[in-house]
């Protein structure tokens, strides 16, 4: 790009310059993490029953025992109905008392908590009985928000998002109804989706082509410490307000450091603006203690951006076709059951503090275990093994008896990790078989398959209501039919990467490695950082 590359090359791959960008992009990466699962904290089930407290009109000196005993059903298990309780009626105690109360209905007066209960979204906003499917529903808005917000806020400066962004965090932590705090819910996460990405697009784009696979590894790891810090946070602190304003302080932060962040060089040149380039390229350089010729900075020229190749390049050819599908479908069931086990935390039996600690600790180990896979085993079987391990974990938990917790939670893990392996593998091997004119749109419709799934994993848990095993069944299923079908992609291990859609199949084998597949991509694609974020 009219010098940029090479002046890249004397600025430095990984100097102290890029590294001040990577460290700089941890914070809004650990907040996305910290937002996409902390209503999991924020609506942990509790005891509740009907108010009743009609009745003490005609019964003032009633006992809490004598009160419950006259106004609520008991179910088969002899405890007291949480969702139903006696019709209220105009009689005065005595009749009640000598005749009883036979009518049943659905609480009609709200409801009723344990006094010693912090406050939480379910008991403040009533999420249980009739309402509890709102949880699942408002986490649903919350991944369309994360799709949406990273293809519509593109375009936008940096920091009107990441102000936004913080007001609306805030909010949600003060907010009094329930229909506002699913509004600034999909808020959050549109104008969140846009920071975390600009801020990830500015690093990458500084950074080398050698260097760019462990920029990339370091977010996926800072994902995983963000759900870890979670995991801390909602143990300490119980009430939701709190928690939610612990969990968006750290983005304060960014007022301090947002005005002195760099502006991409190679955007900057292709918007003709050669001299700012220019200087923040001398910028870089002195931060990296390294000088540029003048002779090298003058080759700049103003250039109009490279066109990649259409989404409908994706289905002229046959063969890519059947790789735009197949690896299309890799990332929905990979996506899908990622998220069916995350967003399942409070379901496994065990701690969920633990098991929160436990699923982000998982995935550290499981993107570096990816690294070696990949070169060992190639990328096809990888990807389709860890997939099919990934769907064959949640077929065996259906099967496991409600009180074994901790079996179901240790394969839980597993499976935890089976899933992110995949996701990281899923970057490689898409990056390798897709052609240079059209990887950027081929990656970029994966992860928006990936987003979808993620739409649907938390609405799938609904059918739990009909009976336990069927969102296990669901989220298992989907990933062993798509791991089988990866067994039809060709393998590209050790292949160079195609540059046309000309060739039916990958290239001879020339011995690239995967993560110079991964630096290429990123190359190729200008960041892609819209894309960089589809395993969130």
């Amino acid at each position: 790009m009219s010098g940029v590359g090479e002046i890249l090359k004397a600025v430095g791959d990984f100097g102290r310059f890029q590294k001040c960008l990577v460290l700089l992009s941890v914070i809004p990466c650990l907040s996305v993490a910290f937002h996409q699962f902390c209503q999991l904290f924020m609506v942990v089930e509790v005891p509740h029953r009907c108010d009743t407290s009609w009745i003490l009109a005609v019964g003032p000196n009633l006992t809490e025992e004598e009160q419950l005993n006259l106004t609520l059903p008991r179910g088969p298990n002899g405890h007291f109905e949480q969702c139903s309780m006696f019709s209220p009626v105009d009689w005065d105690l005595d009749s009640i008392l000598a005749y009883g109360l036979n009518h049943t209905e659905k609480c009609s007066s709200g409801w009723v908590y344990p006094s010693e209960q912090p406050p939480s979204l379910l008991t403040e906003f009533d999420l249980v009985c009739d309402r509890k499917d709102l949880n699942d529903i408002a986490q649903a808005i919350y991944m369309a928000g994360l799709l949406l917000g990273s293809m519509i806020f593109g375009p936008l400066k940096l920091w009107g998002a990441s102000v936004s962004s913080q007001c609306s965090e805030e909010g949600k932590g003060s907010t009094p109804e329930q229909e506002v705090s699913l509004i600034l819910t999909s808020r959050i996460i549109l104008l969140q989706g846009k920071t975390a990405v600009s801020f990830f697009l500015s690093a990458t784009e500084w950074i080398g082509v050698s260097s760019r696979p462990n920029a990339v590894l370091t977010s996926h790891c800072c994902f995983a410490i963000g759900q870890m810090i979670l995991a801390g946070l909602s143990y300490g602190i119980r009430n939701w307000r709190l928690l939610e304003i612990a969990g968006s302080a750290p983005m304060f932060a960014l007022f301090f450091y947002i005005w002195v962040l760099p502006e991409s060089a190679r955007w900057l040149v292709t918007k003709g603006r050669i001299e700012e380039a220019k200087k923040v390229l001398q910028k870089a350089a002195a931060t990296n203690k390294c000088s540029l010729p003048p002779e090298l900075l003058e080759q700049l020229k103003p250039e109009k951006e490279v066109r990649s190749g259409s989404f409908l390049d994706l289905f002229q050819k046959k063969h890519l076709l059947k790789v735009t599908l197949i690896m299309s479908c890799a990332w929905f069931v990979n996506s899908f059951v990622y998220y069916g086990l995350s967003l399942n935390v409070t379901n496994f039996g065990l701690d969920i503090y633990l098991t929160q600690l436990a699923f982000g600790a998982v995935e550290i180990p499981a993107r570096f275990a990816c690294i070696f896979t990949l070169q060992r085993f190639g990328r096809r079987k990888t990807q389709a093994v860890l997939l099919v391990l990934s769907g064959l974990v949640c077929l065996i938990i259906t099967g496991i008896p409600e009180d074994q917790p901790v079996a179901t939670t240790v394969l839980a893990t597993i499976g935890k990790f089976a899933a992110s392996a995949s996701f990281s593998t899923s970057y490689v091997y898409a990056a390798e078989l897709f052609p240079t004119v059209v990887r950027q749109t081929g990656v970029g419709l994966c992860s928006v398959s990936a987003r979808v799934a993620g739409i649907l994993a938390p609405l799938v848990r609904l059918l739990g209501q009909h009976h336990r095993a069927i969102p296990m069944a669901i989220f298992g299923s989907a990933p062993v039919l798509g791991g089988l079908l990866c067994i039809l992609l060709p393998e590209t291990c050790g292949t160079d990467l195609a540059d046309d859609t000309g060739d039916g199949h990958p290239p001879a084998q020339v011995g690239a490695g995967a993560a110079s597949a991964v630096g290429t991509w990123a190359a190729s694609t200008g960041g892609a950082p819209w894309m960089c974020w589809g395993f969130l």
